[in-house]
C-alpha cells in the first residue's frame, strides 16, 4: 500500500489535507493523515475527535476501536484521541446519537462522497482562519 502523494489531497474546506493525529498515529496508511486512495475501500476519511459515547456507539455497531488490537498496530482509542474513521460509521453514530467532534481542516475531501458537508461543520472542533469557509 502506497499513500497518495503528500500535499495533492483537499480537505472539506478545500484546503491542503492537515495532519490528523500522531498520538497514536492514524489514517490508512498510518501516516497521520485521513489520505485516501484505491486501497482504502472503507473511506477513512473523517478526523474525529473521539469521545466516550463515539466510542461506546461503535461498540455497540461492531465496530470496537477502545481494544486493542497488536496484530493491525492498533493501540485501541481513548476519549480525547483524533483517529481517522470511516465516514460511513461516523455518520452512523450521529444517527445513533453518538455523534462526535471533527477536524474539518484534516477530513479529506472525499467524506463528502457520504456525509454532507453541513453535518461535519455541526460538528467541527477546529474553526478555519476565514470562518465565512464554514458556509
Amino acid at each position: 500500500m502506497t499513500a497518495p502523494e503528500p500535499g495533492r489531497e483537499r480537505n472539506v474546506l478545500d484546503g491542503p489535507l492537515e495532519p490528523c493525529g500522531v498520538d497514536p498515529v492514524t489514517g490508512f496508511y498510518r501516516d497521520g493523515t485521513c489520505s485516501s486512495g484505491p486501497e482504502d475501500r472503507g473511506s477513512h476519511t473523517v478526523c474525529a475527535v473521539v469521545s466516550a459515547e463515539f466510542l461506546a456507539a461503535q461498540r455497540q455497531l461492531g465496530n470496537d476501536l477502545s481494544t486493542p488490537r497488536p496484530e493491525y498496530d492498533f493501540p485501541g482509542l481513548r476519549p480525547g484521541d483524533r483517529w481517522c474513521v470511516v465516514a460511513v460509521r461516523w455518520l452512523q453514530a450521529l444517527e445513533a446519537g453518538a455523534p462526535t467532534g471533527v477536524v474539518l481542516a484534516a477530513t479529506n475531501a472525499r467524506a463528502l462522497e457520504i456525509v454532507p458537508l453541513e453535518l461535519l461543520v455541526a460538528h467541527a472542533v477546529d474553526v478555519p482562519d476565514d470562518p465565512g469557509a464554514l458556509t
